[in-house]
């Protein structure tokens, strides 16, 4: 029985309030089962579901009564001890040129190989966890996916909106055919313009540490610190099995910092950034 898992990210944002949800199907040495994770600034919820109740159509995935996709989500989950219902609409997605992983999703064998489906796109509805309603109005949501068997054993990833764009950065340490290397791939969405930072263009990571990244790729320079530890935890694949605990600050307090040609076009630090730093201290 071969391992695997397949999910998506949705992060929908308003000025108080995050709300994200990941979709997921995986297959272990204990067989296949799909789950719903519900992150919030407050809490996180697993709901698992047999592996029946899971079906993908195009750019669309279905876990029970509950829909996700490019034209926005359904929940409808009611158990002994959590009530979650509501719909999220999307529009005015913002998608990447070409495949975030470049010409590595060819690359056969890869643990985990990642996908952006927007940077950036507009969200309204209304989402109510155990009668706690999260609205949202022309507020701002974010895309993303993982496939393949395990998430890398080291890595940082970072998601931030800000006012004239969006930032995705994931750092990883990459096995492959024996040896390892820094793998890099990242997305500085500004003023309507994508700067593309990968390793395929020759982006190295100049300091991974004290919950700090920086990356350097010719004339570009991105720095990412995640300036308090807090979080939740959330469940990840190892060879398919979702038996691993990652810590994710959803909405954190963070710095970022993006140069092009010794021109600064961006310093800022912001409470709202999204952050997972499991390179250790």
């Amino acid at each position: 029985m071969k391992s695997f898992f397949y999910g998506w990210y949705f992060k929908c944002q308003s000025d108080t309030q995050t709300f994200a949800v990941i979709p997921a199907i995986h297959q272990g040495k204990n067989g296949r089962t799909c789950s719903i994770q519900i992150i919030t600034d407050t809490e996180v919820q697993k709901i698992a579901f047999s592996s029946e109740n899971f079906c993908k159509r195009k750019k669309s995935l279905f876990i029970g009564k509950n829909q996700f996709g490019q034209k926005g989500i359904r929940l409808d989950i009611d158990t002994e001890d959590l009530k979650i219902k509501g719909v999220l609409k999307f529009r005015q997605m913002s998608p990447l040129k070409y495949n975030i992983m470049g010409p590595f999703v060819c690359m056969p064998f890869m643990e985990c190989r990642h996908q952006v489906w927007s940077m950036r796109h507009l969200v309204s509805g209304k989402i109510s966890v155990n009668k706690k309603e999260y609205l949202f109005s022309d507020d701002l949501g974010y895309w993303e996916g993982d496939e393949g068997y395990s998430f890398p054993h080291k890595y940082v990833w970072t998601q931030c909106f800000f006012k004239e764009g969006s930032i995705m950065l994931a750092v990883a340490d990459i096995p492959m055919f024996g040896i390892h290397f820094t793998g890099i791939i990242g997305v500085v969405l500004w003023e309507g313009k994508e700067y593309r930072i990968a390793t395929y263009f020759g982006a190295k990571a100049s300091e991974i540490k004290n919950r700090t990244v920086k990356v350097v790729q010719r004339g570009l320079k991105l720095e990412a610190q995640l300036l308090e530890d807090t979080g939740y935890q959330l469940q990840a694949p190892v060879n398919g099995s979702m038996v691993r605990h990652i810590r994710e600050s959803v909405t954190c307090h963070a710095h970022y910092k993006f140069v092009k040609s010794g021109v600064t076009l961006f310093d800022f630090e912001t409470k709202t950034a999204s952050f997972e730093y499991e390179y250790g201290k």
